[in-house]
């Protein structure tokens, strides 16, 4: 069954760079932002992880757990951690699942079918760079893919977080562009009216259905 927005996100067990997890016991009651990688050692990868190393804070002041996977073994995921250390002069502390079966790619369908030239050895796709923010209830909030010659923007990914927070406390959306700080959007179901008491900062109706208030941040 494909997963989309909304699924529960399905729960495994395996090894990882910090020992064997159970996934759902991982996320516990924080949220989750689990990213695939195509292979260990690789250019796009590397800078990739070495980012998200560098934002290790910005992930733990949103009460987020971040966890990678690439299909390659443990030996090799810890040498490869080395070299992100130094190249991005970061200290990596979150876990990388060893997925060399792909059993967990192929259970979040994280396998490249569009680039031929995206295999290993024995002819097996890797993977693409997939992307799933899932909330404390495992459920699946956001899904991205893109392909193995882009990487990704883990801002955008921050953003999106604060996006999803924001929303499940106050009844709000939030813009095109929108960054944390900018006026946010009342939801549609919230009246004008209802609207005033809700948002003490004020409302600003430009249009019936697209009335701003000040963020609640």
């Amino acid at each position: 069954m494909s997963l989309r927005l909304g699924s529960i996100a399905p729960d495994f067990e395996a090894l990882t760079t910090k020992g064997p997890i159970k996934f759902h016991e991982f996320i516990g009651e924080k949220w989750a932002v689990l990213f695939s990688h195509p292979a260990d050692f690789t250019p796009v990868c590397t800078t990739e992880l070495g980012l998200v190393a560098a934002l290790q804070d910005e992930f733990d002041a949103r009460n987020v757990k971040v966890i990678g996977l690439s299909a390659n073994g443990l030996e090799s995921h810890q040498k490869w951690i080395s070299d992100i250390n130094e190249i991005s002069n970061v200290q990596l502390d979150f876990p990388i699942i060893a997925d060399d079966n792909r059993k967990v790619s192929v259970l979040y369908d994280m396998l490249d079918h569009q680039d031929a030239t995206n295999l290993d050895a024995k002819g097996i796709p890797f993977t693409i760079r997939s992307v799933f923010i899932i909330d404390p209830k495992k459920t699946i909030r956001l899904i991205l893919s893109y392909p193995a010659s882009t990487g990704r923007n883990f801002d955008e990914i921050l953003r999106v977080i604060d996006s999803l927070q924001l929303g499940d406390k106050h009844r709000i959306t939030t813009p095109g562009n929108w960054k944390k700080g900018d006026d946010v959007i009342v939801h549609p179901s919230v009246s004008t009216e209802e609207a005033q008491t809700l948002f003490p900062k004020g409302v600003r109706v430009v249009k019936p259905y697209l009335r701003l208030t000040p963020s609640p941040f």
